[in-house]
Parts: C-alpha cells; sequence; structure tokens
C-alpha cells in the first residue's frame, strides 16, 4: 500500500480520499505545518504549488517516510457568476466561519431569473518519491438549488444539484456521490495514471 502525504488539513477532503482511494494510506497535513501557497490562476497552478510546497516541507520536517504527495485544488464553478467563485472557492466570504452562511451568501448573489448552471471541478497534483510530477482532473455538471439542503458532505455539497439528480450532494447518499462526484472522477484519473506508471500501488519506499 503506497503511503501518500495528503496536503491539506480539510477533514472533509481526508475522509473523502480515504474512501475514493482505500488502497492508499493517507498521513495528513500536521497542525503545526505552514499554511501552503494558494496563488494561481488556475486549479492545476494551485493544485502544483501545494504539493511541491508540500515535498519540500515534509523533506525537511517529515517525521515518516512517504511515497509521495498528494494535493487537490477544487471548486465550484457558477456560470451567472463567470465562474467563481472558481478558485477562490476556499477563500470566498472570509468573513464568515460556516459553510451554511456561505452558502447563502453565494445564492443571494445570483440576479434574479439567472441561469443557475454550474459544476465541480477538481485538479489532483501528485509527486512522487521519485519520478516527475503530475496532474489529472475530474468534472461534473449541474446546478444550483434555491436554499442549502441536506447535511451530508462539506463545503458547497448543500447547494449543487448534480444534472440527473433531484437531490443536492448535501441530500444524496454519500456512495452515490462517490460515483458522481468530480473528486471521485479526479480519484479515477489518478489511479490509472498510477497504475501506468509501473503498478504504482505498491510501495516504493521501505519504511
Amino acid at each position: 500500500m503506497l503511503k501518500v502525504l495528503l496536503a491539506s488539513r480539510n477533514a472533509g477532503k481526508l475522509r473523502e480520499f480515504s474512501a475514493l482511494l482505500p488502497d492508499l494510506h493517507f498521513v495528513p497535513w500536521p497542525a503545526d505545518a505552514p499554511e501552503l501557497p494558494e496563488t494561481g490562476a488556475f486549479f492545476q497552478d494551485n493544485a502544483l504549488q501545494k504539493a511541491e510546497g508540500a515535498q519540500a516541507w515534509w523533506h525537511e520536517h517529515g517525521t515518516e517516510p512517504v511515497d509521495g504527495v498528494l494535493a487537490d485544488d477544487s471548486g465550484l464553478c457558477v456560470d451567472a457568476l463567470w465562474g467563481g467563485p472558481g478558485v477562490l472557492s476556499a477563500r470566498f466570504a472570509t468573513d464568515l466561519p460556516e459553510y451554511r452562511a456561505k452558502n447563502r451568501r453565494l445564492l443571494a448573489m445570483l440576479p434574479a431569473g439567472a441561469d443557475r448552471s454550474a459544476r465541480f471541478v477538481c485538479v489532483l497534483a501528485y509527486v512522487p518519491l521519485t519520478g516527475e510530477p503530475f496532474t489529472v482532473s475530474g468534472a461534473v455538471e449541474g446546478s444550483l438549488a434555491f436554499d442549502p439542503r441536506g447535511e451530508s458532505g462539506f463545503g458547497y455539497d448543500p447547494i449543487f444539484i448534480p444534472d440527473g439528480h433531484q437531490q443536492t450532494f448535501g441530500e444524496l447518499p454519500i456512495e452515490l456521490k462517490h460515483t458522481l462526484s468530480h473528486r471521485s472522477r479526479a480519484c479515477q484519473a489518478l489511479r490509472s495514471r498510477l497504475e501506468a506508471v509501473g503498478g504504482a500501488l505498491s510501495p516504493a519506499t521501505s519504511g
């Protein structure tokens, strides 16, 4: 089993990655480690920044060997908001501490009668112990609900309705969400890429 440093303190992401990639053992980003940079204009830029920054820090301060570093940058892109919040999804409405309030503010920004189409996008960056970093991506199309609905998932899940469904990601069973989500599709692409580079789902480290 590969041991992978997850360059995120987001507990929801850790749960999802652990469920979506059960044959990887994830080491969470330590509480005392620095915040990772997210200054890029695109999801891919941010994912690579975080993965490479985490690798460099872990090389100096890591407490155990890992086979690679995984980072993601993901967000909600709303057509009526010119693709926003997009790469700024994690930093949207920073004055509001809870996502329920953030979700209501985002919905309030849509003009009356506006197109409610939106998509979730996820880009994963993987930095192996040896070899070149690479990125993979996944997306899911959908629309915005008129009010937050459901308690499952995290982040913007309660306001996003995937195409072909009537319920939000906050209402759908988590098992079903894991077959539809942007993160699920990106993880499928990651698995395929790891398997293609020499059966990389077996460990590279001895620790």
